[in-house]
């Protein structure tokens, strides 16, 4: 090994360090949890080993409906999040007065508490017995009955988690396409102009192949943390998921460890390895799909 890697590897030791500490051992650590059978937390013990505790997660009822939960936010809120977001860094991209502000606004609810927007959300979507809420205010203009989007039908409640969601994710993504979008080199654009291209012949065969690394990223990123929505959850139905019907992985998870009938650690760890598996297979894929549809300049 020469100086010159000697000294990278160097440079890389803190950093290796501390994913190896934070990261890998406890990865590690749920592993060996999962296969633990019974294992009691305060004394250290368990009665044996095997895969008793993935089979019972893959039949818990709870843990069920936790996964379609996440598969449907994941489904829908990932790619229409990431469209929007593109259409809305085009149109600022094409605004020259007052386009720092614009983004700014844009970028208003990323930094906003998540708990805040929630009760925002609950407010506009809520029924309660002295109001229907604004949403069906709207939606009665429009001679449609009042929906109880909170604690009423699954549908509904799953539209108002997508929807915040959306909102939610959505601003950062802006952001970072808007950057993107900056980056191109106007020369493509202005050789595209002079040859008579339409803008949207430009925006397909120009625009989207140089940013495709950016909306590549947004896309992996968006599932990551799709697969891992808990929190957005919390804000809206409250701590108890599972009354709700609402409940995702991660909430099952922390229910299992310390919610109301939580202290079942090998539980929790087996549904986390579930969702390790699942994320990087679906990470994966993503690569491999990148291969072909990405361009690098």
């Amino acid at each position: 090994m020469n100086k010159r890697n000697l000294k990278g590897w160097l440079y890389l030791l803190p950093a290796i360090l501390f994913l190896g500490v934070f990261m890998v051992y406890p990865l590690i650590d749920v592993f060996i949890y999962s296969f633990e059978e019974g294992y009691n937390s305060a004394s250290q013990t368990y009665y044996g080993t095997g895969a008793y505790n993935y089979s019972y997660v893959l039949h818990d009822p709870y843990f069920l409906q936790a996964i379609k939960n996440t598969f449907l936010l994941v489904i829908i809120t990932v790619p229409l999040s990431t469209l929007l977001a593109l259409l809305i860094s085009v149109a600022l991209s094409s605004i020259k007065a007052l386009k720092k502000l614009y983004q700014t606004i844009y970028f208003l609810p990323y930094v906003t508490n998540t708990l805040a927007v929630g009760l925002v959300f609950m407010i506009l979507f809520k029924k309660t017995a002295y109001s229907d809420g604004l949403v069906n205010l709207v939606l009665q203009l429009f001679g449609r009955g009042p929906v109880d989007f909170i604690d009423g039908p699954y549908w509904a409640k799953m539209l108002v988690l997508c929807i915040y969601t959306i909102w939610i994710v959505m601003p950062f993504k802006v952001l970072i396409l808007t950057s993107a979008l900056a980056s191109v080199n106007q020369n493509y654009y202005n050789a595209a102009r002079v040859d008579g291209t339409s803008r949207f012949r430009i925006f397909v065969r120009i625009t989207l192949p140089m940013i495709s690394p950016t909306v590549f990223y947004l896309i992996i990123t968006g599932f990551i943390g799709a697969f891992k929505a808990y929190s957005d959850a919390v804000a809206l139905f409250g701590t108890d998921l599972n009354a709700a019907g609402m409940n995702t992985i991660v909430g099952y998870v922390y229910d299992m460890l310390y919610g109301n009938g939580g202290g079942y650690p090998s539980y929790a760890s087996a549904a986390a390895i579930i969702l390790f598996v699942i994320v990087l297979t679906i990470t994966c894929i993503n690569l491999l799909v990148s291969r072909k549809h990405v361009y690098y300049s």
